[in-house]
């Protein structure tokens, strides 16, 4: 990353007390950190005041979904590169230098939880889960192959940096409520001809709660058929 570039953590909660306050001092404790921002969700357990009291800008969207809370943390950020990461611990600071170390090449960085030798036993990372977010992603090679040919294997990880003016041009085209707005947002920077990389990230076990999106069967399902559904409509009606 050039020097003097600023970095703004953008962390969307709803419901997260338990795991909200160490989320945020880990990141905060990070010397690559600007600002921390923490987007409470219409939380009911007092998750943006546990934030606040650890040093976070605390700002609260009022319209439920994950991809609502996405735009308002990207928009409120004043860094110049975002960094977009989990309220549940599962994502940690250590690899905010494997992000940021591709940002002047990429304008948008993503993760990849795919790597066996990388996620912590116990981590929401099971076969199944694993292999959804593959056939995800490989469906997305495969419908935009030509002319980017991407390299993709997990359209669900939400630990991701995007430069400031980069969010500026895709937000238009980023209007996913829920969690269809992470592989949303990968298919507006091709369907942009903007450059995305993957890298391999570490994938800790919650340290409290569960998922909001894959936890069971049935729930895994409707999130795989959103993004799928999400994914043919930015590349044949977008």
């Amino acid at each position: 990353m050039s020097p003097g570039l600023r970095v703004s953590i953008v962390i969307p909660a709803y419901n997260e007390s338990a795991t909200i306050a160490d989320v945020v001092d880990d990141f905060r404790a990070s010397p690559l950190v600007e600002e921390v921002i923490v987007v409470d969700n219409r939380s009911s357990d007092g998750t943006g005041d546990i934030a606040r009291a650890h040093g976070a800008r605390v700002v609260r969207e009022e319209n439920p979904g994950y991809g609502f809370a996405c735009r308002r943390g990207f928009d409120e950020a004043r860094g110049d590169v975002i960094v977009l990461t989990e309220a549940d611990g599962s994502f940690r600071a250590l690899d905010l230098p494997k992000l940021l170390a591709y940002i002047d090449a990429a304008p948008l960085v993503l993760g990849t939880r795919t790597t066996c030798q990388m996620v912590q036993q116990g981590a929401n990372m099971g076969f199944v889960v694993r292999w959804a977010n593959v056939a995800m992603a490989k469906i997305l090679e495969a419908l935009w192959y030509f002319p980017h040919e991407p390299r993709l294997t997990d359209v669900g990880c939400t630990y991701r940096a995007v430069r400031r003016e980069t969010w500026a041009a895709l937000r238009t085209g980023c209007r996913e409520p829920g969690p269809a707005f992470s592989p949303e947002m990968i298919c507006e920077a091709y369907r942009q001809r903007l450059r995305v990389v993957e890298i391999p990230i570490h994938y800790f076990r919650r340290m409290g709660g569960e998922s909001k999106h894959s936890k069971g069967f049935w729930k895994l399902a409707r999130t795989a058929l959103k993004m799928f559904r999400t994914i043919c409509r930015k590349r044949f009606l977008s």
